[in-house]
């Protein structure tokens, strides 16, 4: 019995990581804002992409969507350089953005 709970609470958790961090992809793609990354420039499109694709390599490392923006979307796994985001002119660490959206989403959303 304890099993078969903990493996269903187990599975919505996951439902729920994955659910949030999807939001997070959506939310970087639709943003229009420019992300800098190792020295370049990178629409919001072509950001949520790399972002999609360090996310498929590197999802075993990924247990809530904290760690996904912790360990996935926030600096060069090659350089170790930090990412940044330009909105509307203000400039400002990628982690600390995306946990900004995460934050709110989840207050929005009753997660």
């Amino acid at each position: 019995m304890l099993l078969t709970l903990f493996i269903a609470n187990t599975a919505l958790a996951n439902e729920q990581t994955d659910t949030e961090i999807q939001y997070l992809l959506d939310f970087v793609e639709t943003s229009g804002c420019t992300f800098h990354r190792n020295g370049s420039d990178h629409d919001s499109a072509d950001a949520a992409d790399h972002m999609r694709l360090k996310y498929s390599r590197g999802k075993k490392y990924v247990g809530s969507s904290e760690q996904f923006i912790d360990r996935l979307a926030t600096e060069s796994s090659w350089t170790g350089r930090k990412y940044t985001v330009t909105c509307d002119g203000n400039t400002r660490p990628s982690g600390e953005w995306l946990h900004e959206a995460l934050d709110n989403y989840r207050s929005t959303a009753g997660g």
